[in-house]
This record gives structure tokens, sequence and C-alpha cells, in this order.
């Protein structure tokens, strides 16, 4: 999708136009900072957690209960300081996965890094140093993977992309999702590190980009479905699309059976 610069408002919409238009589906995966585009100023629209009110996350609550599916997409959000000064805060990137709940109130589900709960998240490990990421928002330190319909989904955002090590599939996930905001410039680097996360983690990969241009950069989207042998199904450049694909797990078990790349990687990792 083309993202509206700081405009929650206008991207839930074309965001959910987008989703209903799509094949009926158990997951819908969005762009990093879906709702406002990846901004170095996260003061100027990222919500508290207690706030979320963020319209945007009460959207994704929302949709995946009315699509009857988990809906993830990250945004920014503010993080009250753990210690003293009272007040102040620190910005996270952070991916939410968020499940149907059976809670009837407009208010999301309390969150959780652990895959259990109706809302669950990550936040971005390896901020973008080269884009100033590092001087405005808090890294997060935890690996996070989220079960779903009998799916392991591990999360990971942009940048993490590149780090191998970080996103090492310890037999713990089938799927990994990748949401970014990743320029055209780089395009070939994001095409082979998805193919290359896809073949090294026997995993599916989920790799969510988006179109358009912000006051930064431009973007020709290049969204793709990975599978473990390194094949990808591809949006159309340059274009709004919803892509959608069936993942085979049996075929991911009998061939991680046959032929058991992780149970045999280095130990110390």
């Amino acid at each position: 999708m083309d993202i509206v610069w700081e405009n929650p408002k206008a991207n839930q919409e074309t965001a959910e136009r987008l989703m209903r238009s799509a094949e009926k589906s158990d997951l819908y995966v969005l762009p990093e900072m879906w709702n406002t585009g990846v901004t170095t100023e996260p003061q100027r629209v990222a919500p508290s957690p207690e706030e979320e009110g963020s319209s945007s996350l009460q959207w994704l609550q929302r949709m995946a209960n009315e699509l009857d599916a988990a809906v993830a997409g990250s945004m920014a959000v503010a993080c009250p300081l753990p210690a003293p000064p009272l007040g102040e805060c620190q910005y996270r990137n952070r991916l939410y996965f968020v499940k149907p709940s059976t809670s009837s109130g407009s208010q999301a589900l309390p969150q959780r890094r652990s895959g259990e709960g109706a809302v669950s998240f990550y936040d971005k490990h390896h901020l973008f140093s080269y884009g100033g990421e590092t001087e405005h928002y808090t890294p997060g330190g935890e690996y996070v993977t989220v079960e779903w319909r009998g799916v392991r989904f591990h999360l990971s955002i942009c940048y993490d992309l590149r780090f191998p090590l970080w996103l090492r599939n310890k037999d713990n996930y089938d799927v990994l999702i990748c949401v970014a905001s990743w320029p055209a410039v780089r395009t070939h680097a994001w095409n082979v590190l998805l193919q290359a996360r896809a073949i090294e983690n026997q995993c599916y990969v989920l790799g969510v980009n988006r179109i358009g241009k912000d006051p930064y950069c431009e973007y020709s989207g290049g969204t793709a479905i990975v599978d473990p042998f390194g094949f990808a199904t591809s949006c159309p450049d340059n274009e709004a699309f919803a892509l959608t694909q069936t993942l085979d797990l049996k075929r991911l078990k009998a061939f991680r059976d046959k032929f058991p790349v992780l149970k045999e990687q280095d130990s110390l990792l």
C-alpha cells in the first residue's frame, strides 16, 4: 500500500479496502508503520500504550474481529521510562500481532510480548542507524514467536532482515514475518535477503513492503511470499495490491524431516 504521511485515518481506510478485497484469509499483514509512514519524529504520531485509542490499535482489533483473522502491522508507540524522570517516555517501532478478541469492549486487550493473548507484539531490535532511527527510538531485545491456528510465526521488522543470527530458526517457527519500508534503491538486496532467510531457516517468509514515497525515500513494493525452497510469489511493482497464498505446512514438515538442516546447525547459535 501507499502510505499517506502521518495520516492514520486515511491509511486505515486504504488498508481496510485492500484487506476486504482480498481472498478470505487467516492472517493479514501490513507494512512497517503502515498507519503513518516511518518517521524520525515519533513524538508527533506515537500514542502511549494506555491511550492506544491510537485508533490504530483499536482498528487492528476491530479488523481481526470482523474478519475472524489475525492482523499484523507495526507502528510507533510511546512507552513510559521504567525509572524517573516520571512523565518522560521512549519510543518503540512495535509490530503488533492481533488475534480476534472475545471481548465486547472497544478497548484492545492487554498487550503481551509472548505468543499468548489477543494482542502480542515485537519491538524492532535492529534500528536503522543510517536513517537516524537510533537517535529517536529504543531497540527491543526480545525474540518473539506467536502461534496462530497451529502455525508458529516469528516477528521481525525491516532492517532485522539483514541479521541472520537474530532471525535464526531454532526449530521453533514455521513462518518468518518481516514488515518493511524498504527503499526502491535497495530492492535487489530485499529480494535476495527474503530468499536467503527462507532457505537457511527452512521456513516460509512473508516480506511485506510499501509503495509510494515519503519525505525521505521512494518505495516500489516487492511484497513477497517466499517458500522454504526460496521461490517467491510477488506483488506487481508500484501497485497497491493484496497478495494471498495458502501455506503448505505438510510440505514444510516433510521437507524438514527429509533434509534436517535445522537439527544440524551450529550449537553455539
